[in-house]
């Protein structure tokens, strides 16, 4: 054992430069892929392609493994060439911390179905956090240290090795003429430090402390409704089941995905419709449809992309109720789903469909949806991931035939079910 460690560690110099190299590309690479899955925007361009990148992310993480690994092989060495020097030390651990932290959550995102919306829920937390503090560190650390690098007088490691996994780094060395030679109290360097602190504070600062209010629940930071553009009227007036909800408020916060715009709605451009093989089709306007009994229910809400909001209070109209006042003929097979973007579908079998917790909701939480939530009407599928809780839902559609959503065309599972689901 101890053989081949020495072997390992033989030019572990060279090796570290190359550990550093390869590191970095691969962060590179997993930064700009992480924010191309996360903008809505994306979504759409990248169609199935997202899919795709999603896979290579996938793969080129655990990829990320190998420096890491090896890096931890030649950890010894280089931690005794770092005496005396703490904050090089703690460089090296902040590096060390970012990059296992992104592994291990990324793993359990990866491996969602088996860890369990709370266990993806909590990783999901952990990578977004670790990105918001690692990247603008990686990306200031990336271009302050430029000229160092071309500086070997300067590295801890001479003529040998640059940096240890992955920070960029090149640490002092007492160099007689660095000790020699006075350094200037304003140089060129540490203005290009302050400007890229500055500005990396500026633009990132404001987005994270958004993100950290969301995600913590700090007062302001989640009230959708108070942006809804939708002006739909008259108010649903709630339930007393729903006002206030009986499931004590959800706990969490949603993430707002599209595939377009985000429509808007008015009394004059909505309204809803059930037909295809069904009895009795109907269309009702936005006054006729909030006057239907409505239902509530509490539940939680799992999307597939790792994140989840808890104890939903939701009120609306389950949807096997609505297939029973129109009547389904014997040869419907399926229920298609439409959003009022004019873009997005999905489907439910009959079975699925009459599952009791399929609302058609109308209330979260004893307001109106919001539109950025999928309001003034969407579907909600307790049992499934929220790619089928169809938002800005205007139409349902019984078929005859089998029908593959929109996320499913571009590579999604059309079986959406939960770990642990009541499936039919």
């Amino acid at each position: 054992m101890r053989k081949m460690l020495a072997n390992i560690r033989k030019g572990y110099g060279k090796k570290l430069v190359s550990i550093h190299r390869w590191n970095a590309w691969l962060v590179l690479f997993l930064a700009v892929s992480g924010l191309l899955l996360v903008g809505g925007f994306w979504r759409e361009v990248l169609g199935e392609g997202r899919v795709w990148l999603k896979w290579a992310h996938i793969v080129l993480g655990l990829v990320l493994l190998i420096p890491v690994i090896y890096y931890l092989l030649l950890a010894s060495k280089h931690w005794k060439r770092l005496d005396g020097k703490t904050a090089q030390k703690a460089n090296v651990i902040f590096v060390l911390v970012l990059l296992i932290g992104w592994l291990a959550s990324g793993i359990v995102l990866w491996q969602f179905r088996l860890a369990g919306p709370r266990a993806a829920n909590a990783a999901l937390w952990i990578h977004d956090l670790l990105t918001w503090v690692g990247l603008p560190v990686i990306i200031y650390h990336s271009v302050t240290r430029v000229k160092w690098l071309k500086e070997p007088r300067k590295r801890s490691v001479v003529a040998e090795t640059r940096s240890p996994v992955g920070s960029g780094t090149i640490t002092d060395i007492k160099h007689p003429a660095a000790v020699s030679t006075p350094q200037p109290v304003y140089t060129r360097r540490g203005f290009i430090k302050l400007a890229v602190g500055a500005g990396l504070a500026v633009t990132v600062g404001p987005t994270f402390v958004r993100w950290i209010g969301k995600s913590l629940q700090l007062p302001g930071t989640a009230d959708y409704a108070a942006d809804n553009a939708n002006t739909l009227i008259p108010d649903p007036m709630p339930l007393a089941d729903s006002s206030p909800p009986i499931g004590g408020g959800a706990e969490g916060s949603f993430r707002i995905y599209t595939v377009t715009d985000i429509p808007a709605f008015d009394n004059s451009n909505w309204s809803f419709t059930i037909d295809g093989l069904v009895d009795q089709p109907f269309t009702w306007t936005w006054e006729e449809f909030v006057k239907l009994q409505r239902e509530v229910q509490v539940s939680d809400f799992h999307c597939v992309t790792g994140w989840s909001v808890y104890k939903n209070t939701w009120e609306g109209l389950p949807l096997s109720k609505l297939l029973d006042m129109a009547g389904v003929k014997n040869e419907a097979v399926m229920v298609k789903l439409y959003s009022g973007d004019g873009v997005y579908t999905d489907s439910l079998t009959l079975p699925q469909a009459r599952m009791e917790d399929v609302m058609v909701a109308v209330m979260h939480d004893g307001l109106p949806i919001p539109n950025q939530l999928g309001g003034p009407v969407r579907l909600v599928t307790p049992q499934m991931y929220a790619y089928k809780s169809v938002k800005w839902l205007n139409r349902i559609e019984l078929i005859a035939e089998d029908h593959v959503g929109y996320w499913e065309q571009r590579g999604y599972d059309k079986d959406a079910w939960l770990p642990g689901a009541k499936r039919v």
